[in-house]
């Protein structure tokens, strides 16, 4: 299945929304949109095509009102999410919808762009769980990038799961909470191996948690 999703906000209107695939979006508020499951994806050979613009002056809150499942096909194990995310001059995003669960021995690709003004607020949270109870057998793969006034801001990737690099079964991280927030005038912080908040050089900053369990990782965003 082929998704697409476009979500537009303007100061001077309440969100559009043009959707098509199994992905779906719900005004919930003047300038907040959940995202609807309308399908059973992505399941293996799922492509889903995101793309979220906030127009100059505008806010926009998205959440989701449940978490994602990855699920291997009949056919395929992988399947993938591209996202794209366009912030001007004033604009505001606050993105933190519930986890992507990577189930069975699915594995799911997410590539995220962010493009925002230097003028911009940006708080960005992915949360990604490896196996519902008892699975370890799923792998994620993410690719971050984020520029600032066309300029780069940071480049990101991380790996989850059964078989990523330099881990084996028993110990590759199955969790990951990733945050960008921007601006951000706190220093770094760490709070274990798997948990470092790092201030970026041209603002704001990272916080990425690695760990078992979700509901286990120390840092907030």
């Amino acid at each position: 299945m082929r998704t697409e999703l476009v979500i537009e906000a303007s100061a001077h209107r309440s969100p559009r929304i043009i959707a098509s695939g199994g992905l779906s979006g719900r005004l919930t508020g003047a300038d907040t949109v959940h995202l609807i499951g309308t399908a059973a994806t992505p399941l293996g050979g799922d492509v889903m095509n995101i793309r979220i613009v906030v127009g100059i002056g505008a806010r926009l809150v998205i959440r989701s009102v449940a978490a994602s499942v990855a699920l291997p096909s009949t056919l395929e194990r992988e399947s993938c999410s591209e996202w794209s995310f366009d912030v001007a001059a004033d604009g505001a995003l606050d993105f933190d919808p519930e986890p992507m669960i990577v189930a069975a021995d699915a594995v799911h690709h997410t590539r995220t762009l962010i493009q925002f003004e230097s003028s911009a607020t940006i708080g960005f949270r992915e949360r990604v769980q490896i196996g519902r109870a008892g699975e370890r057998a799923g792998r994620w793969y993410g690719t971050m990038r984020s520029d600032i006034d066309g300029l780069p801001h940071l480049r990101h990737r991380v790996e989850l799961g059964h078989g990523t690099i330099g881990h084996d079964t028993l110990s590759a991280p199955k969790s990951l909470s990733s945050s960008i927030r921007f601006p951000d005038h706190r220093g770094p912080e760490t709070a274990g191996p798997g948990a470092v908040r790092m201030p970026l050089a041209a603002g704001g900053s990272l916080t990425t948690c690695t760990g078992d369990r979700l509901d286990a990782l120390p840092l907030s965003p």
